[in-house]
């Protein structure tokens, strides 16, 4: 049979012989992912079942990203069970305060997920990990429980999209406007419990961060997981992070797809997602002109180096409007240290925004940055549903980081060539 990049992977992680969409495969795991809010649930299960230990220490991440450092007595006494159950069960990767990151900018940094890997996370931005060619999905906490005793999980073999991305890409269009383009037209259920496989000539052009970037978002429209084959620039980025053995992987020739959707990325301009859903999606251009209160430039989606050095760039000898909070968050310790060292922080405070540390923040309506009724941000996270960012009344815009820092400058929304 041949297979699509999802067939193949999952086929890697187990006994049976994968021979069609639909099919219910065991697969063992490279790793079970947990955060500050979703462990607790987990561990709660773990103990219900009466287990007394992990399958294996080293393939168990726990990261304290969401509400870390732990903005109330709520968040502190969560980030404790986690901690607690992290020294009893010796997990290696545990990753809270310093060395923390958000963990779906964390651990492809580290190396611990990459080609070819089966990752379950309880976060549904777990398919983030597809940019390197990883079959990666988020699960609820029960089965996160479940997986962190057994080492394997169940999955339907998921039928596949694939997404042929055609042409070049233009200025100021990078991976975000890809896959908002996308989400855009397939809707937010347009790819329920599918794996969208990305492939196309404007793959070879888009970097590592920007595979993550639109992986990340496949679960806006559904997807089960968002793959990008994997390559010489997948494999490089995956040996400096130090990995070995990591092989090159793309689909067979052949394989067969549920769907097909063309995207001649030459035609587009940066895209909007409008509220209140990531398919509410339009040119920068049609949404010109509306006021914001404040932008939002981080999260798993676009806190990489790359995003800082886009924003830094638009920011760069320019001050962010008075009327405006443009809230700057590295994603991770090294991205926030490779920031400094570039000079991308002083820019960002010489422009005006707030650097705040790695974290998840305002992203999901945390801290650092919630919205009063009636306030209106740019983000560049993932989400735009009502509410998500603070105050029911108030709205969230997703764009690209230059569209993002553009906007910031001027107060309402802004295509950064039109600065």
């Amino acid at each position: 049979m041949r297979q699509t990049l999802a067939q193949k992977i999952l086929q890697g992680r187990t006994d049976e012989t994968i021979t069609q969409d639909g099919q219910i495969v065991r697969c063992r795991v490279d790793l079970v992912l947990a955060n500050d809010i979703t462990a607790p649930l987990a561990i709660k299960s773990f103990t219900k079942m009466g287990a007394t230990k992990v399958f294996d220490k080293d393939k168990i991440a726990l990261v304290c990203d969401h509400f870390t450092p732990n903005k109330d007595i709520d968040s502190a006494e969560q980030v404790k069970v986690v901690r607690e159950f992290a020294k009893l069960m010796n997990i290696t990767h545990y990753y809270e305060g310093g060395d923390c990151g958000v963990e779906h900018a964390l651990l492809p940094e580290l190396g611990l997920v990459g080609p070819g890997d089966v990752v379950i996370g309880a976060d549904s931005h777990t398919c983030t990990y597809g940019g390197l060619g990883a079959f990666a999905t988020g699960m609820g906490s029960t089965d996160i429980a479940g997986a962190m005793v057994l080492g394997e999980t169940w999955f339907k073999v998921p039928s596949t999209i694939r997404v042929v991305l055609d042409g070049k890409l233009p200025e100021w269009v990078v991976g975000k406007d890809l896959i908002l383009e996308l989400i855009g037209r397939i809707g937010v259920a347009g790819a329920l419990y599918k794996a969208l496989e990305f492939t196309g000539p404007v793959v070879e052009q888009l970097s590592i961060e920007q595979r993550l970037s639109m992986s990340n978002m496949a679960i806006e429209a559904g997807g089960k997981a968002g793959i990008f084959p994997v390559d010489a620039k997948t494999l490089a980025y995956a040996k400096a992070a130090g990995r070995t053995g990591d092989k090159e992987l793309f689909a067979d020739e052949g394989a067969h797809y549920e769907s097909e959707v063309v995207i001649d990325c030459s035609k587009l301009t940066p895209r909007v997602a409008c509220p209140h859903l990531p398919d509410n999606v339009k040119p920068v251009a049609d949404c010109a002109g509306i006021r914001i209160d404040q932008s939002i430039i981080g999260s798993c989606t676009n806190g990489r180096i790359e995003d800082m050095r886009e924003a830094a760039a638009v920011l760069k000898g320019r001050k962010v409007s008075k009327d405006v909070r443009c809230i700057v968050l590295p994603a991770t310790p090294k991205i926030w240290k490779q920031a400094l060292k570039e000079g991308l922080l002083e820019i960002f405070m010489d422009s005006g925004c707030v650097v705040g540390p790695p974290t998840c923040g305002p992203c999901l309506g945390g801290h650092m940055g919630i919205l009063a009724a009636g306030e209106r941000s740019i983000a560049t996270t993932n989400r735009n549903f009502k509410g998500r960012m603070g105050s029911l009344e108030s709205e969230v815009y997703l764009s690209n980081p230059a569209v993002a820092a553009a906007s910031a400058i001027a107060g309402t929304i802004t295509h950064p060539g039109k600065l």
